[in-house]
């Protein structure tokens, strides 16, 4: 179960001090009431002033002006030039709240945190607690689980501020469903459709912004978030001044690890997501997220059909480094690694395996009557998805031996994967078939469970 953490929360989450900021002020939902300003009203303390929700807004492409009840205060139009790599190394044992704090200070109303609907509900609480004026926006994709939506109604409601959501263009979705349909990137890989619903609306929305604050940790994708800084300038993405450098990304929980993200969450009781409960960690798009088998990584419940690397929409591909992006195709899957390709270890090694050649499998799969059935997995030794499964294989393998059922394994990588996903519905490594006796087809096995009793009931109910 998700929510499986213990209750007691993690001391590094409030040892940030409260010195510089003390609550003592009345509140308005989770914005501090200002304390009043003897200036003229025309002058400083004019901008502190409600706008009128039904005041009309200016249209642009760049996040809404209003995220709280009350704005943030503007910082003035010239930033000072700073050394973000020295400040997240002065910063890597800072409490998130005291990350948080410092983002808010430094970018007042120029800087919003990016919300999804999942556990980075965090970021709010932290934000709630420093004191100051924060803004919170979402990329709506159109593909959301009616949960998520229903969650960011309680997120506004809770703490009384409006989120601003973003939408992808609707000529370019147009576009991309009249022509592959809607669920296309089961076919080809999620990016065309990310870029599209996420990347797109993330790059106008920032485009009015200075700094954005994200919810990423190191230990949610150990492949691409691992090197992740507290503070950043941002390596993908313009703020409003434009130009490389122009924004800069704030990970105020990048150090912390998911359980204790959870503990802080229920001392705190703050709302979740209520897919959390339906054994959901990572949230993302209704067709491209589910549920995680217990033991399993949060980021294998995303895009599940690919092996890709690096698990990333597009929205933090800064984290990917260039030499990891060069092992990945065009569609996102896992890319065998040029370099390594004629070194790497075999896998699935057994006297009671039968390693087919492209000829061979070709001759399987064109039998109509065979005297025996066959499964074969299709596979690359680079794969750690495939290596995950070796030992189970092969003791399947061995607990088939004589039984009338022959047990195989085709390389499908490099220059045979093209041919596999062309003739034998590869999508992504391991894919494994079965060739019953008397039917031409091979069968895919559907299941992400790949241990032995899975594998059997899967034989047994198509012999």
């Amino acid at each position: 179960m998700a929510l499986s953490a213990s209750s007691s929360p993690s001391s590094s989450f409030l040892r940030g001090s409260f010195s510089s900021h003390e609550l003592k002020a009345p509140w308005i939902h989770s914005v501090r009431l200002l304390d009043q300003c003897s200036v003229p009203r025309d002058s400083y303390c004019q901008k502190f002033l409600v706008k009128p929700i039904s005041a009309e807004q200016k249209r642009s492409d760049s996040v809404v002006p209003l995220a709280a009840t009350i704005v943030a205060p503007e910082v003035e139009d010239r930033i000072e030039t700073e050394d973000y790599e020295k400040l997240a190394k002065e910063m890597e044992q800072a409490s998130p709240l005291e990350i948080m704090d410092k983002a808010l200070e430094k970018f007042g109303n120029d800087i919003a945190i990016a919300f999804s609907g999942a556990e980075d509900v965090a970021l709010i609480e932290y934000a709630k607690l420093t004191g100051r004026p924060f803004r919170v926006f979402s990329l709506d994709t159109g593909r959301l689980n009616p949960e998520t939506y229903q969650f960011f109604d309680t997120i506004e409601k809770h703490y009384g501020i409006q989120i601003e959501y973003m939408f992808p263009d609707a000529v370019e979705v147009q576009a991309l469903v009249r022509s592959k349909g809607l669920f296309s990137f089961y076919e080809d890989g999620h990016q065309e459709c990310c870029r599209i619903r996420k990347v797109r609306p993330l790059r106008r929305a920032l485009k009015g912004l200075r700094a954005w604050i994200t919810g990423q940790r190191k230990d949610q994708s150990p492949g691409t978030r691992a090197e992740i800084p507290v503070v950043q300038v941002d390596p993908s993405f313009e703020g409003m001044d434009g130009g490389a450098g122009s924004l800069t990304k704030w990970n105020p929980v990048a150090n912390v690890e998911g359980q204790d993200i959870w503990n802080f969450l229920r001392a705190m009781n703050v709302p979740v997501n209520s897919l959390h409960s339906q054994g959901y960690i990572s949230i993302g798009c209704e067709p491209c997220t589910r549920s995680v088998l217990p033991g399993q990584h949060e980021r294998d419940g995303r895009w599940w059909w690919e092996d890709s690397k690096a698990k990333e929409c597009g929205l933090h591909k800064g984290n990917i480094k260039q030499e990891e992006v060069a092992q990945l195709n065009g569609n996102g899957n896992g890319a065998e690694p040029t370099n390594e390709s004629d070194t790497v270890t075999d896998i699935f090694n057994s006297q009671n395996l039968v390693t087919l050649s492209r000829s061979g499998i070709e001759n399987l799969a064109r039998l109509e009557n065979r005297r025996e059935p066959w499964l074969v997995v299709l596979y690359a030794p680079w794969c750690r998805f495939c290596q995950a499964m070796e030992e189970s294989y092969v003791e399947l393998a061995e607990k088939l031996a004589g039984s009338g059922v022959k047990v195989g394994k085709f390389r499908a990588d490099g220059e045979q994967k093209a041919y596999a996903q062309q003739e034998l519905q590869l999508g992504s490594f391991p894919t494994i078939l079965f060739f019953p006796r008397h039917v031409a087809s091979p069968i895919k096995y559907p299941s992400e469970n790949r241990d032995v009793d899975s594998l059997m009931a899967f034989i047994n109910a198509l012999q």
